[in-house]
C-alpha cells in the first residue's frame, strides 16, 4: 500500500456492481486514495456512487489468497441476463457450496432495526416438513451434504424445529446450526433438550455487546441477561455456541475486546466469535455514509487494540474459500495460566501466492466449521459446568496433551463483510459459498438473496 499512499488516486481494477436505486448492473472501479479503497460506479439514470470498502492496514493488495475458480457441482439455471440476475446457481458462479441457509419461518419474537430477514408479525409463512424434506433432497442431489443453518425470522418460534433437524440428519445431512436471538433457549430448557436429542450441533447466537444499552439500540430491548442464560443452558446440554456480534460504528465497536474476553471466559462452551460488520439491506431513504460502516481492516485493528495485543492483526488470515476481501479468520488456544496462543506463525504479508482450486477452500471451511463450532468432545468439554480460564489447567508436557488442549480450548475468531447495494462487487459475489434456498428451490448466494435497492425492493427474497 506504500505506493498507493504516495499517490493521490490510483485505479486498481475494474469490476461490476449494481445501482442502489434501480439495481441495474453497472460497471465499477476499485480506486485507491491515500489509505482507503473505494468502489466507484455510475448508473446512466441515477448518477455516481462511491463507497469506502477498505481502510488502512492490513493492505487491500496484500490481503489475498490466489485461487483457481471452480464451477458449482450442479447448475440449476442458465446464463441469460448475467450476474446477479441468473442465480440458481448458474455456470458463471465460481465456487461450490459450503453452508446453506434454510428460512423455516418469517416470524420473530423481536423486531430489530438491523436484520437481514423480512419478518412479519401478521402474515405467517412457514414451510411444512414435506417442503423442507424437498429442500434436503435437492441439496443432497446437488453435491451435498452441506452444513445447514436454520434461520428465519427466528427459527425457535417453531415448536417442530427438533423434527426439522432430525429429518435432515436422517437424510444424510451432518452439521446443523440454528441462527437465533436465544430468547427461547434461555427460558425453555426442555426445548433445548429436544434440539440436542435431534442432533443440533451449534447455536449461532446473536450477541452484540456486553451492556444493555447496545441491545436497546440494536434490538429494541435489554437482552444481555437472556443471552448469558442461553449460553448457560446450551453449555449444559453440550451444544456448541458461536457468538455473532453485528458491529455498528458508534454503537458497539468499542466493545469488541469485551466480547472477546467474555468468549474466552466461556471456553470451551463458546467455540467461536463471528463478527459481522453492519450492512444496509431494506429501505434506506438516505444513503449510508462511510462513517456508518466498519471495514475488515478496521475490525482487525480494533481486535488488536482492545485485546492489548493478545490477538494481533498478524494472527489473522484471508479466507481460503470465499473471495479474499469478504472475511478474515484466526484460531487461538487458551493455555495453562490463562494466556492465548495463536495457531499461526506471525507474518506481515498476509499473502499466499500459490494458487489452489477454490473448491478445496470451500471443502476445508465446511469441515472446519463442523468440527470447531460443535461442542468439544473431550472430557473437559463434556462437563456440565463451564470451566473458566484457570479450570482444568495443567502443564502441557507432550504433543498429545497439546493436541487435546487445541481440540477442547480452541477459540475461532472470524468476521464476514456482507455486501449491500452500495458495496456489491460482482467478482466477490461469484465466489460466495454461503447460499440460501430461495424461490423454486434454487440456491442463491447470500448477498444476492438479501440484496435490496434503496426502497427495500429485493431481487430474490420472499415477501419483498
Amino acid at each position: 500500500m506504500d505506493a498507493i499512499e504516495k499517490t493521490e488516486e490510483i485505479v486498481l481494477s475494474t469490476t461490476e456492481s449494481v445501482c442502489p436505486e434501480c439495481l441495474a448492473r453497472v460497471p465499477a472501479t476499485r480506486v485507491a486514495k491515500g489509505n482507503q479503497v473505494f468502489l466507484r460506479k455510475h448508473c446512466p439514470e441515477h448518477g455516481e456512487y462511491q463507497v469506502c470498502i477498505w481502510e488502512g492496514e492490513p493492505s487491500y493488495l496484500g490481503w489475498t489468497n490466489a485461487k483457481i475458480p471452480t464451477s458449482p457441482t450442479v447448475c440449476a439455471t442458465e446464463v441469460s441476463q448475467g450476474c446477479p440476475f441468473d442465480c440458481g446457481l448458474c455456470p458463471e458462479h465460481r465456487q461450490q457450496t459450503c453452508c446453506v441457509l434454510l428460512e423455516v419461518t418469517n416470524q420473530c419474537n423481536l423486531h430489530c432495526p438491523v436484520c437481514f430477514a423480512a419478518t412479519s408479525p401478521v402474515a405467517k409463512d412457514e414451510p411444512g416438513l414435506e417442503v423442507i424434506e424437498g429442500w434436503y433432497r435437492m441439496l443432497m442431489n446437488s453435491g451435498g451434504p452441506y452444513n445447514i443453518q436454520l434461520s428465519g425470522g427466528e427459527p425457535t418460534v417453531r415448536d417442530d424445529l427438533p423434527e426439522i433437524i432430525a429429518l435432515g440428519k436422517k437424510l444424510g445431512l451432518v452439521f446443523f446450526q440454528v441462527n437465533t436471538n436465544g430468547l427461547r433457549l434461555a427460558t425453555d430448557e426442555q426445548y433445548v433438550s429436544r434440539l440436542k436429542a435431534a442432533g443440533l450441533n451449534c447455536v449461532f447466537l446473536q450477541f452484540d455487546g456486553m451492556s444493555d444499552d447496545v441491545y436497546v439500540k440494536l434490538r429494541g430491548k435489554a437482552l444481555l441477561d437472556s443471552k448469558k442464560k442461553a449460553i448457560e443452558v446450551c453449555a449444559a446440554h453440550e451444544i456448541g455456541i458461536v457468538l455473532v456480534p453485528t458491529l455498528v460504528p458508534g454503537v458497539n465497536d468499542s466493545q469488541i475486546g469485551d466480547i472477546l474476553n467474555f468468549a474466552i471466559s466461556k471456553i470451551p462452551a463458546v467455540r467461536g466469535v463471528h463478527f459481522q460488520p453492519v450492512s444496509y439491506f431494506g429501505r434506506y431513504p438516505v444513503e449510508p455514509k462511510d462513517t456508518d460502516r466498519i471495514t475488515i481492516p478496521q475490525v482487525l485493528r480494533e481486535i488488536e487494540k482492545q485485546t492489548d495485543g493478545q490477538m494481533k492483526i498478524a494472527h489473522f488470515r484471508p479466507p481460503g474459500g470465499e473471495h479474499s476481501h469478504c472475511s478474515f479468520h484466526g484460531n487461538f488456544v487458551l493455555m495453562p495460566g490463562g494466556h492465548l496462543k495463536p495457531l499461526v506463525q506471525e507474518n506481515t504479508s498476509g499473502c499466499c501466492c500459490q494458487s489452489e482450486p477454490i473448491a478445496d477452500g470451500a471443502k476445508r471451511a465446511r469441515q472446519f466449521v463442523a468440527r470447531q463450532w460443535s461442542a468439544a468432545h473431550s472430557e473437559a468439554g463434556q462437563r456440565k459446568q463451564q470451566p473458566g480460564p484457570q479450570a482444568g489447567m495443567g502443564n502441557v508436557a507432550s504433543l498429545d496433551e497439546f493436541l487435546e488442549r487445541v481440540s477442547t480450548y480452541k477459540l475461532a475468531v472470524s468476521g464476514m463483510a456482507f455486501q449491500d447495494a452500495w458495496t456489491l462487487d460482482l467478482e466477490r459475489l461469484k465466489q460466495c459459498f454461503i447460499h440460501v434456498v430461495g424461490p423454486d428451490n434454487k440456491l442463491i448466494p447470500f448477498c444476492a438473496y438479501n440484496l435490496t435497492n434503496r426502497q427495500g425492493q429485493a431481487l430474490y427474497r420472499r415477501g419483498q
